[in-house]
């Protein structure tokens, strides 16, 4: 008899997780929400001269808010991997250095321009030409992200 109850809630628990198996309905998918207060202009990503190589992105970043925000990462569509770089010298030579995290002072704005901070768009794909707009997503310590079309302009075009 005892036996009889356990088959009967084993059996009545199975079916209960069988049912709760359907397929839930997707969420339509968002755009990310930008921190407030954030906002990018004058965005541009420069195709290299040589094919293969990496493409450097260009943009400026506003903070209209009460405090530093924090940029920790970058992606850019239709590019293998980001990178956030910034330009500098070492023993008088250039050199460029990969940065982990940049801040965006309140009240302040931040350029990424040629000679400076920018973003390296690494392996391309051949969709990526010129005349066409590639879509730049920043992320934020916290994980708010801002995403923005960037021209995309030829190697020889102006930065």
């Amino acid at each position: 008899m005892r036996n009889r109850i356990w088959i009967a809630v084993a059996l009545g628990l199975a079916g209960m997780g069988l049912a709760s198996c359907g397929e839930k309905p997707q969420q339509a998918q968002t755009a990310p929400e930008a921190p407030a207060g954030i906002s990018v202009t004058n965005a541009r990503l420069m195709l290299p001269a040589v094919k293969g190589n990496p493409g450097a992105v260009y943009f400026d970043v506003k903070n209209d808010s009460d405090k530093n925000m924090m940029i920790r990462a970058a992606s850019v569509a239709g590019a293998g991997s980001a990178v956030l770089h910034q330009m500098g010298t070492w023993n008088n030579q250039p050199n460029m250095d990969e940065i982990f995290q940049i801040d965006v002072p309140a009240k302040g704005e931040l350029k990424f321009e040629p000679g400076g901070l920018h973003v390296m768009a690494n392996d391309l794909a051949d969709t990526v030409a010129a005349g066409g707009n590639a879509e730049v997503t920043l992320t934020f310590v916290g994980g708010d992200k801002i995403s923005f079309p960037a021209e995309v302009r030829a190697a020889g075009d102006e930065r």
